[in-house]
């Protein structure tokens, strides 16, 4: 069977550098796919000794040649991706503290068009919920008058009623 992609000494030598330099299980496991093509394992052979699906591998494979080492062996994935940093949040949400501690009411739906208009694209729902949450915001509602409670006048004749 002939190999699409074929491996030569001088990059198998950069694959094992990469190797030692490396500290990540993931990175770890896709230099070894790479190791493993250069020893002449067949793509089902290297699925058995990583752990990775065959298509995955043949991925692997193809964008290292086609990209190089670096797509292989970098993390290409970071964890924050919020719209704006803390501080900016903060400074965002500044307006509207001001606004509540006024005694005014604060509409979320009016937060999140603003939030929009500021990170420049469009936003999950509960997003600005998230946002809210991580500054220690919380819903704070003055408490509901029941809408069947009877009138003051009502409620004192039925109290001299009682009486008798």
């Amino acid at each position: 069977m002939k190999m699409k992609y074929k491996i030569s000494a001088e990059q198998y030598a950069e694959i094992k550098a990469a190797q030692k330099r490396n500290r990540d299980k993931q990175i770890e496991n896709r230099l070894k796919v790479l190791a493993l093509r250069y020893e002449g394992k067949r793509l089902d052979e290297i699925a058995e000794a990583t752990g990775f699906h065959h298509a995955h591998i043949s991925n692997l494979i193809r964008k290292y040649f086609e990209e190089g080492l670096s797509a292989v062996s970098e993390k290409h994935y970071a964890g924050n991706r919020r719209n704006m940093s803390i501080e900016e949040e903060s400074a965002f949400l500044e307006q509207y503290r001001q606004s509540g501690e006024a005694g005014h009411i604060l509409d979320v739906r009016e937060m999140k068009m603003a939030y929009e208009e500021r990170a420049g694209h469009s936003i999950g729902s509960s997003q600005i919920y998230r946002v809210l949450e991580r500054h220690s915001w919380r819903k704070v509602m003055p408490r509901s008058k029941h809408p069947k409670k009877a009138s003051e006048e009502v409620i004192l004749t039925s109290k001299k009623l009682k009486k008798k």
